[in-house]
């Protein structure tokens, strides 16, 4: 077995977070099989139900079945930043390897106006242009994707600076191969590893902005069952039934938990040299 894998299995941190990841999946991925009730199902007479037999975590306001509600809501939670966070991906490779590989002109207007997007905060700028395109999970995503890339873009930029100089690279310009083909056959295939790291460090915060824009009332729109909308149905319980607000609180916290902890022993795993020391382009401090 390889020494870093052999690493990587023996950081109980790291095998923590995987543990909590997979769990999370599975529950997304089984929410039919396992949810006791429709997550949409209303009994106003079971209205903010205790927990028992019938509803493991009680019930809501409207009497729907908590369990269930956050079952469905890591689908929909965890399907969302997921799917955000990948056109953030493309979207920052296309523009850091155009930028750091071609250099010129194309690298001084595509970082140009990947400042003019990290000069304001980028949780209040999504806020803006998801208020402008209206309330809705799908365009919350978008205004995400719009203001998050940016960082990302830099950070692969760096990469691509540092990679298109190896010997790999001159050798294969030397033998006729194309600049696109040396973008994705030399070039993007060399910072994989560090990319796996950025995406899953940072797979909590994309759930965290996503979860906090929804609680705001811009994402999911009832009655769909969304980790941060949850959160903004049971503030006004918050002293009659708190646990409205503890279960999917709990839900987001050991989800972004799992990942960070992944994150760090896949960082040890892939690229050590890399990217330690890296720091999201969008975490403050």
């Amino acid at each position: 077995m390889p020494q870093p894998l052999q690493r990587f299995l023996r950081d109980p941190s790291a095998l923590l977070g995987l543990a909590i990841i997979t769990v999370a999946a599975a529950a997304a991925l089984l929410a039919p099989l396992l949810a006791p009730q429709g997550p949409t199902l209303v009994d106003l007479e079971r209205r903010l139900a205790s927990p028992d037999r019938h509803f493991w975590l009680g019930a809501d306001h409207l009497g729907r079945d908590v369990l269930s509600r956050v079952l469905y809501g890591a689908r929909t939670t965890l399907g969302a930043a997921g799917l955000t966070l990948s056109v953030i991906m493309v979207i920052a490779v296309l523009v850091g390897i155009l930028a750091g590989y071609h250099g010129g002109w194309l690298d001084t207007m595509l970082m140009a106006l990947a400042d003019l997007l990290l000069a304001f905060p980028a949780l209040v700028l999504a806020l803006a242009i998801a208020g402008t395109l209206g309330p809705s999970l799908l365009n919350v995503m978008m205004a995400v994707a719009l203001v998050w890339w940016a960082g990302y873009a830099r950070l692969i930029r760096g990469m691509v600076l540092s990679v298109r100089q190896r010997e790999f690279v001159e050798a294969a310009r030397a033998v006729g191969a194309g600049d696109w083909r040396i973008m994705v056959h030399h070039v993007l295939r060399n910072i994989l590893g560090p990319m796996v790291v950025l995406v899953t460090l940072d797979m909590g915060l994309i759930i965290l902005g996503l979860s906090g824009l929804s609680f705001l009332g811009l994402g999911s729109q009832p009655p769909t069952p969304e980790w941060g909308a949850m959160l903004n149905d049971g503030r006004p319980f918050l002293q009659s039934a708190p646990r409205l607000m503890l279960y999917p609180g709990a839900a987001i916290c050991l989800v972004v938990l799992g990942f960070n902890l992944l994150g760090d022993g896949l960082r040890d795993l892939l690229d050590p040299t890399v990217v330690h020391g890296w720091k999201s382009p969008r975490r403050p401090g």
